[in-house]
């Protein structure tokens, strides 16, 4: 009797653990697979890191599922506002912190990429109004900045407000055809090159991004001009990273508008420092300060 009074306590114990397994199995909410994602992946896991960067501002390239530098200088930016190791790797914690910071419409993201559609899922929330990590004082700029405060992570909204890009683009208060983001990595890119160097050079830097953005021998997005490797000695010795102030801004919003000192310049460099033989056989242009812009 004693044996058969264990048995039957040790089906029930059995049944219980069982059924608690299930439920956790069912309530579980899965996110990305194991693996750790890195530049030059493409997949399932990359579309998600691409939609769940974008929906809070951190990356505002296309939902393709490949990861390029785009998404690679996207992860960076991120790991740098939430504390994390800034190695553009995407492994557990950076997944973890993502999952808690975003929502993620896979069914509308899926559907949209099958259809062809070029959309920005925001999640119906204005760049303007988006945040970056709980204390971030950055408004609205590259690095995911906060843009007004928020204390909560923004609400989903439908398919068609997510795919309203031109809702979104006017609510930046920016030049068209250029995000916060764009203008801020800009701004970062003249401080970090030219903060000494007179305004006009300031603007001659910035009209150099924009000629290469309109130059079929460059990349087509400014994040890509960027950082693409060799090209800006202030990406190389991270000066990329200060914090812009508001006089490399204005020169980066005179440039948008038209202002172009260097002359259509798609290269420059300081003469006292460049060591490539390559740079001196480029035709040059003019000098502003201590820079040679040239074609």
């Amino acid at each position: 009797m004693s044996r058969l009074f264990n048995y039957r306590n040790l089906i029930l114990f059995s049944s219980i653990i069982a059924c608690f397994c299930l439920l956790g199995e069912e309530t579980k909410t899965y996110a990305f697979s194991e693996q750790v994602i890195q530049h030059g992946a493409t997949g399932e896991d990359v579309v998600e890191l691409q939609a769940r960067l974008q929906y809070i501002g951190y990356y505002n390239g296309k939902i393709d599922g490949v990861f390029g530098w785009g998404t690679y200088w996207a992860v960076r930016n991120f790991q740098y506002e939430f504390g994390l190791d800034i190695d553009g790797l995407v492994g557990p914690t950076m997944k973890d912190k993502l999952v808690a910071s975003t929502n993620y419409n896979r069914e509308h993201v899926q559907q949209s990429i099958n259809e062809g559609r070029k959309f920005t899922h925001y999640g119906g929330t204005p760049k303007s109004e988006q945040r970056g990590p709980s204390g971030s004082s950055n408004g609205g700029g590259g690095r995911g900045g906060t843009g007004g405060g928020q204390t909560e992570t923004p609400t989903p909204g439908t398919p068609a407000e997510q795919d309203n890009e031109a809702t979104i683009d006017k609510a930046t208060n920016v030049p068209a055809g250029f995000s916060d983001n764009d203008i801020r990595i800009m701004a970062q890119a003249v401080y970090g090159e030219a903060r000494g160097e007179p305004y006009i050079g300031q603007v001659a830097v910035a009209a150099v991004i924009l000629n290469r953005l309109n130059s079929p021998s460059f990349p087509n997005t400014v994040y890509d001009i960027i950082f693409e490797p060799r090209a800006f000695t202030a990406v190389a010795d991270g000066q990329i990273w200060l914090d812009p102030n508001e006089q490399s801004r204005k020169a980066v919003l005179d440039a948008i508008n038209g202002q172009d000192p260097s002359g259509n310049a798609l290269y420059y460099f300081n003469p006292d420092t460049a060591t490539s033989a390559w740079i001196w056989s480029r035709p040059q242009i003019k000098k502003i300060g201590q820079h040679i812009f040239c074609h």
